[in-house]
């Protein structure tokens, strides 16, 4: 039995470490002020030169961005991340919701096909004692001393099933232990980059100021918002191989009540194949949602 790890409170850790580290913005609001405050006066004077040069009106409402922009870092943590946080966090918990759902329905399909499974086994004569230690032992008591032989075949046996469901079991655990590190791996990197850009907004928003670099405000939107749904894709992907899962337990369900003498070794390898192709695709995830 593999070490069980509680990776639903570590994902709770890394949510509480990001907030934690949101106290830092304001920390370069006041370098951001200064930035911005220049860049504004720069902004402002340039246009008003421009407008009284060529003897017109001077437009107020364009030059209102710098002190919008100027409103938005004095006020960063609350009015920027927690307008957008707030605005795609119902994404996050709506994906996470449904995951937890196919993976709820999973886990009851896998203990309904394991104990399908037993009752098919207890109920062949030939196999019944592989799994059943009452029916071993009363095959033991028919066989007597003299069989010694077969009585060793018999412990062999169910000693080879025994190691050979162990390795099975030891092989999901471990595959599913790297699905959800694999998972926690994009939440850290996840949380990682949105920490960096928490941080360092209220720069960013400064020199959008600036004339020429306007256009740093809206990439540094677009990648805020990309990182922030890595989690709702990972979710999401996730729910793809738990359905899988579904399906394949439901389909193996549906053959074991029609053949009892359906094997699975087969389904089982399948399943490893699954748990494979989801580690590596969960490794491309930053680059298909970035």
């Amino acid at each position: 039995m593999l070490l069980a790890i509680d990776f639903e409170n570590l994902h709770q850790i890394l949510r509480n470490l990001y907030q934690d580290m949101m106290p830092l913005c304001s920390q370069m609001t006041g370098v951001a002020k200064g930035i911005a405050g220049l860049g504004a006066l720069f902004y402002v004077a340039y246009r008003v030169w421009q407008s009284l040069s060529r003897a017109e009106p001077v437009d107020v409402y364009p030059l209102l961005r710098p002190f919008v922009l100027g409103f938005c870092i004095m006020f960063f943590p609350s009015v920027v991340l927690g307008t957008i946080n707030n605005v795609l966090s119902p994404v996050v918990k709506g994906t996470n919701n449904i995951l937890q759902t196919q993976t709820f329905d999973m886990n009851e399909y896998r203990e309904q096909k394991d104990r399908l499974e037993y009752e098919a086994m207890k109920r062949n004569p030939e196999m019944a004692y592989l799994v059943d230690k009452e029916e071993f032992d009363k095959r033991l008591e028919e066989l007597g001393v003299l069989d010694a032989i077969e009585v060793c075949g018999m412990y062999i046996d169910r000693a080879m099933y025994n190691m050979k469901r162990s390795v099975q079991a030891f092989f999901r655990e471990l595959l599913e232990l790297m699905f959800q590190a694999a998972a926690l791996v994009i939440d850290t990197i996840r949380t990682f980059f949105l920490v960096v850009l928490a941080i360092l907004g209220p720069i960013v928003f400064a020199i959008s100021v600036w004339d020429g670099f306007q256009s740093t405000l809206t990439q540094w939107f677009c990648r805020y918002i990309q990182v922030y749904l890595w989690l709702p894709v990972s979710d999401i992907f996730s729910t793809i191989l738990a359905k899988i899962q579904v399906l394949m337990l439901q389909s193996d369900i549906e053959r074991m009540q029609a053949d009892p003498n359906f094997s699975l070794d087969s389904s089982d390898g399948v399943y490893i194949v699954f748990m494979i192709i989801g580690i590596i695709g969960y490794f491309t995830i930053p680059t298909v949602a970035g």
